[in-house]
């Protein structure tokens, strides 16, 4: 949405350059994404796009291997949501599309990538319905009497994992908790367990890595900050449930059956003592949760560069967590 006074309005925030937003309150954003990198399709995985929720014109990417087509064996269901602090990003940018290309091919998967509406003019828990409505989708795609062949042809919809990037990561924690374990409510589809890479989480108390953590990290300080000024309901705080797991005012979890849930950090993210701090507290409450981390890596840093050695060794970390629970 853009609008245009007489008067001059003053930049408040500034989002990687692609969202604006102005001291009048309105909003800029540009169609530019923020990483301009070029798409590497070579073929080998097909992709196309589906709307999963006509009411808020949302999208999802689907991809799949090109010779699963003609293998006969079903595939596990890998969903992929993107990141950008709730308020920027989309399956169509092209880091986006290049990391689901590599997730389709080698985990030997279909990918899904759907997208979710974005804050300040959508705050949370929007982003979270969305993740929800998207799970669904899949759902109704298992019990529908035309189902999308492109899908429903190699697509196990008994071993499904929920992974996300970021604010994704967010989401996928929030649906863990939501869905429980065996996700019971999905029925035919069954999760097997969620990925979490390098989730958004924050809190009002500043962690060490926050407070000491180097000004010029890809995902500063100030950048959190602003992300989640834009994001939280109107009126609330870091604290919200939604936001932190283990706030003052969040429910508690130990009641809560949980899927397994894989957690990777970068040890140079800002975010990693958040993240570190989710699986440990997980792990205390006797749930079945997997931290990794990998030394010296920034915020992103699988999708900002996928062929360092590190991206290629999360990559089977991811495989070896979906081979260990698709039983």
């Amino acid at each position: 949405m853009s609008n245009t006074l007489d008067s001059k309005p003053t930049l408040v925030d500034d989002c990687r350059g692609v969202l604006h937003v102005y001291s009048d309150g309105s909003i800029v954003r540009s169609s530019n994404p923020s990483f301009n990198v070029p798409v590497q399709d070579d073929g080998t995985v097909l992709w196309k796009d589906v709307i999963f929720y006509p009411t808020h014109d949302l999208w999802l990417r689907l991809y799949k291997p090109a010779g699963s087509c003609h293998s006969g064996s079903k595939l596990p269901i890998f969903y992929y949501i993107h990141g950008g602090g709730f308020c920027i990003g989309s399956r169509t940018w092209p880091n986006c599309q290049n990391y689901c290309f590599r997730l389709a091919s080698e985990l030997q998967a279909v990918v899904v990538a759907p997208d979710y509406r974005l804050a300040p003019e959508n705050r949370l828990p929007a982003a979270i319905e969305d993740g929800y409505t998207a799970i669904k989708w899949l759902q109704a795609q298992a019990v529908s009497d035309k189902p999308d062949p492109w899908l429903n042809g190699v697509g196990d919809f008994s071993r499904v994992f929920i992974s996300g990037d970021s604010a994704g990561g967010n989401i996928a924690h929030n649906l863990a908790v939501r869905l429980g374990s065996k996700s019971l409510e999905l029925a035919p589809v069954q999760v097997k367990g969620y990925i979490l890479l390098a989730p958004f989480f924050g809190g009002t108390i500043r962690t060490k890595l926050e407070a000491e953590g180097p000004k010029d990290a890809f995902l500063n300080l100030e950048l959190i900050d602003r992300f989640w000024r834009l994001s939280i309901p109107v009126g609330e705080n870091t604290d919200h449930p939604l936001v932190n797991p283990f706030g003052p005012i969040s429910k508690s979890l130990e009641t809560i059956d949980l899927d397994p849930i894989l957690v990777v950090v970068g040890g140079s993210d800002l975010l990693r003592d958040r993240a570190e701090d989710y699986a440990m507290k997980l792990k205390d409450l006797g749930k079945d949760v997997e931290y990794v981390e990998f030394e010296g890596q920034q915020h992103g840093f699988f999708t900002i560069n996928p062929n360092s050695e590190p991206s290629k060794k999360l990559m089977l970390v991811i495989k070896h967590f979906m081979n260990k629970y698709s039983a």
